[in-house]
């Protein structure tokens, strides 16, 4: 695995680390991951026009804090 390979896995994983002492679960973690990167993949590939609008990492990205997340849950209802 390449460096800059190995430095992404590392940067994805590490919060699963952090998270599996909390309430969160590894499939949970990976499920979540799956979702943010879907909307960040569909703009870095400018695919994201063939979503609804306000379903994209844009509108995700417009929000902060607790707000975001509330947001992010809704989204995914």
């Amino acid at each position: 695995m390449s460096s800059t390979t190995h430095d992404i896995v590392a940067k994805l994983w590490n919060p699963c680390n952090i998270l599996k002492d909390g309430a969160i679960v590894y499939q949970q973690y990976v499920t979540e991951l799956t979702y943010l990167l879907f909307l960040k993949m569909a703009k870095e590939t400018e695919m994201d026009h063939q979503l609804p609008e306000g379903y994209r990492w844009d509108d995700l990205e417009a929000h902060e804090g607790t707000e975001q997340l509330e947001f992010y849950r809704n989204l995914l209802k």
